[in-house]
């Protein structure tokens, strides 16, 4: 017999059509009262579970911190198992996939924090950890051989990569707002755009394949 499905919880199906509803319309143009009526609970239900909106979006965040940390882990290496190019194109893959999912965070980012003091030093660290695993792919490349850059160039690349990589979505929303929704938008194209500013400091191999990945995009 198949297993049955366990009923969603009210607090789950709450996050579920609020994170529907703010990648939709934008986190400030969504009430609670819009989020009671969308699931047809009545407002002091919702109350009952997340006393606000603020919390809402608190608990959404901490969903999206949760899978997008584990990204910046350092890759596995040793023995001949040396950091590429490849581990930042996937991890780029990756991350523009989760902030595909969270997209109302970036778009309504500095609205946002703003506002909510343990919400911008929450995403500050994690703009932090972004940095670090940036600087960490990049001296393991250096360190193979495939790239030549000196610390501060290290450092500044790195800073770069997390800055586009952070208001991509908003860039790429806003030009081509009237041809295709964010949902739409190829995550293949962002991680390229985003690794030409490491393309500069390839060589060898390193710099042909990133040719090859981005060969769809140019």
């Amino acid at each position: 017999m198949a297993e049955k499905k366990r009923p969603r919880r009210t607090r789950e199906r709450i996050l579920e059509t609020s994170l529907a509803l703010f990648n939709g319309f934008g986190e400030p143009h969504v009430t609670t009262a819009d989020i009671a009526d969308e699931m047809n609970i009545s407002p002091g239900n919702l109350y009952y579970h997340f006393r606000n909106k603020d919390e809402i979006i608190g608990e959404l965040y901490a969903a999206h911190e949760a899978q997008v940390l584990p990204l910046f882990a350092a890759p596995p290496q040793g023995g001949s198992r040396r950091a590429n190019v490849e581990d930042l194109w996937l991890l780029l893959h990756l991350l523009f996939e989760r902030i595909r999912e969270y997209r109302f965070l970036y778009r309504d980012l500095d609205e946002l924090t703003s506002r909510n003091r343990k919400l911008s030093t929450h995403f500050c660290g994690l703009l932090r950890r972004g940095i670090s695993a940036v600087v960490e792919l990049c001296r393991g490349m250096v360190e193979a051989g495939s790239m030549r850059a000196s610390e501060p160039e290290i450092a500044a690349v790195a800073q770069n990569v997390v800055l586009i990589a952070t208001y991509w979505m908003s860039f790429q929303r806003l030009s081509r707002a009237a041809r295709e929704p964010a949902e739409e938008i190829d995550l293949g194209h962002a991680a390229y755009q985003v690794l030409a500013l490491v393309s500069p400091y390839l060589v060898g191999d390193a710099r042909a394949l990133l040719d090859r990945l981005g060969a769809d995009y140019l």
